[in-house]
């Protein structure tokens, strides 16, 4: 499916990563949920994928139909009964990821605080950043080196 660049897009990250066993299953229920997403009656253009395994991420083309309140009450249920059935949190905002070697790390805010500090974390190192808004965001600033991420203003002190 192709999808608008100023699509939507919603980032979960989850506190740990999925197994390999439990990814196929969280992404049917994603395709399931998002193959009968609708606003207000309309069909949403949309699309839900794991992603690294620590990460679901929704995308709404809305040249189709627009989010709307409901529609985005729908999404959180989902993403809280996944919560449940894999006993995992995906609304901690607290929870930091970052990557080394290629894997993906996810860590507390104090724990991370503690890697930049001790240098493990720098300038180069790669960090998600959740808060990104488009598709267009996500392909292009969501995994970005801690020097151009928000990460570097709030922990600047340890630099």
């Amino acid at each position: 499916m192709s999808f608008s660049p100023q699509s939507k897009v919603w980032v979960y990250q989850s506190n740990r990563a999925f197994t390999n066993d439990e990814v196929p299953a969280i992404q049917q229920k994603l395709n399931d949920f998002t193959t009968q997403w609708t606003a207000h009656g309309h069909q949403l253009k949309a699309e839900a994928r794991v992603v690294h395994q620590f990460f679901i991420v929704f995308i709404v083309d809305e040249t189709a139909a627009g989010v709307t309140g409901c529609s985005i009450d729908a999404s959180v249920r989902v993403i809280k009964e996944i919560e449940q059935l894999y006993n995992v949190d995906l609304f901690d905002r607290f929870n930091i990821a970052y990557k080394i070697n290629d894997k993906v790390i996810v860590t507390n805010k104090e724990d991370f605080e503690t890697l930049v500090n001790i240098k493990t974390v720098g300038p180069k190192t790669i960090v998600f950043n959740n808060l990104v808004q488009t598709l267009e965001e996500f392909e292009n600033k969501w995994e970005i080196p801690f020097e151009n991420s928000w990460h570097s203003k709030v922990f600047a002190h340890l630099l």
